[in-house]
Parts: C-alpha cells; sequence; structure tokens
C-alpha cells in the first residue's frame, strides 16, 4: 500500500557499505523499519544520509506491504529542518539520549496519533527554545503517559513512591524511594517545558534521571539505558 505519512527517526543501522536500516515511528501506521538503499551514495540521491539523523521529521512516501519485514521509501523530505539542534551540542546531545530511549521504549507497531503529536511538538520546542535544563528529565516523565505507566498520585499528601505499582503511598515499602526522592519526583510532574525558572541543582537532577531509567527498566522489558547517558551526565555536570 502506497503511503503519504510523517515520520520521526528513532534510530540508524549501517548495512554492508552502503545501505541503511531505518527505525521510524509513523503518522500514519506507527513503528515501521525502512531499508535505505545507496544512502551513503556518492551520486545525487533524493535518500541521503543526512535525511536520517536521530529524531528528525520527516515526510515520506512508501510502499508499506505490512508482512513484518522492511519496508521501503519512494520519497523523502524534510517535514521540518532543525535551526538549533544540529549546532546546539547541548540540544544534539539530549536528541541522542532521547533517540535511544524511544528506540527500546516504543515497541507498538500501531498507529497512534497522540503519541506522535507529543513527539513532533516536544522536539520542535526544543529547535525553538533556549535549552531546558530540565527538557530531557520533563520529556521521559511525560512519555510515560503514552506508555502506560505515568505514576499516579491520587492523595497529594502521599510522599512516598512506590517504583513497582507506580503509585504515592503514605507507607515506606520495599520498593519505595526515599521520602526525598519521591518529594522531588513529585515536584518534576508539576514542570511543563517552559518552566525554565523552576529549576533542580546537579544532583538533583541526576538523582532524577537515575530514578526515572530505573522505572523504565522496572516497567519496559528489554529497556536498557541509553550508551550515550554518560555523554548527557558530563554535560549537565
Amino acid at each position: 500500500m502506497n503511503v503519504k505519512t510523517k515520520a520521526i527517526v528513532l534510530s540508524t543501522v549501517k548495512y554492508q557499505e552502503k545501505s541503511l536500516i531505518v527505525k521510524c515511528f509513523t503518522e500514519s501506521d506507527g513503528l515501521k523499519s525502512y531499508f535505505i538503499q545507496s544512502a551513503f551514495s556518492t551520486r545525487k540521491s533524493n535518500q541521503k544520509i543526512a535525511y536520517f539523523q536521530p529524531l528528525n521529521l520527516l515526510e515520506i512516501e512508501a510502499n508499506h506491504k505490512n508482512k513484518g519485514t522492511l519496508e521501503h521509501i519512494k520519497e523523502v523530505k524534510l517535514a521540518y529542518n532543525y535551526q538549533s539542534i544540529s549546532v546546539d551540542f547541548t540540544k544534539n546531545a539530549i536528541v541522542f539520549f532521547l533517540s535511544e530511549v524511544l528506540h527500546h521504549a516504543i515497541l507498538e507497531e500501531e498507529k497512534n496519533d497522540t503519541l506522535f503529536a507529543f513527539l513532533e511538538t516536544s522536539f520542535l520546542w526544543l529547535d525553538t527554545h533556549v535549552t531546558n535544563p530540565n527538557f530531557h528529565l520533563i520529556f521521559l516523565i511525560e512519555l510515560t503517559k503514552f506508555l502506560g505507566f505515568y505514576p499516579q498520585l491520587e492523595d497529594t499528601d502521599a510522599n512516598c513512591f512506590e517504583m513497582i505499582e507506580g503509585v504515592f503511598t503514605s507507607y515506606q515499602g520495599v520498593n519505595c524511594l526515599s521520602e526525598n526522592e519521591s518529594i522531588l519526583l513529585k515536584k518534576l510532574m508539576e514542570l511543563k517545558f517552559d518552566d525554565i525558572s523552576k529549576n533542580f541543582s546537579k544532583k538533583e537532577r541526576q538523582v532524577l534521571l537515575k530514578i526515572i531509567l530505573d522505572y523504565y527498566i522496572i516497567h519496559l522489558q528489554g529497556f536498557k539505558k541509553p550508551k550515550s547517558l554518560e555523554v548527557l551526565k558530563e554535560i549537565f555536570n
């Protein structure tokens, strides 16, 4: 079936000398993997490696056979040309980190309009605003809404977060964060990307990032901590 859709690049793997296998989250069909022949070719082509950088927003025309095999892209262009992400080292590191997270976190091969809209809006915000050092933390906790394990806060006075059940409780159980860690998480859940003035210390950001990644590992089978995690830590140290 011939499809025209927006797509977000999640990961790429080089195949032989000149080709790529590209994993995308598409607006029309959810998760799709494409075989990009001659992506590294020096000849003029509309399928250049530059299109398939992490989290690029694309418009593609593709032939979707929907048989569980690699699909093929017929035409590709940028849906949006990032202005700052490609030249800002901090934003670039955030993008590489989040693309690794999404590669391991998004597993459903189905259309999800709300998830696609969240991803697209988030990356456009990152490109067009001054870097918020909490951006990746806010993004990761908001993403859990779409993955099905957003922390539940039914009692605003509950200051212990139970990691397995994903709920705040008044009782310090064996799988609970400390009260200080739980309060940090609760504070993060209140933030939006625009809340630049409401900041965490470097140590608090490190604690929150560890909490969130541990939370992902508990709730997503096969989830792995991104290899780019250490680079991100260095940037925000």
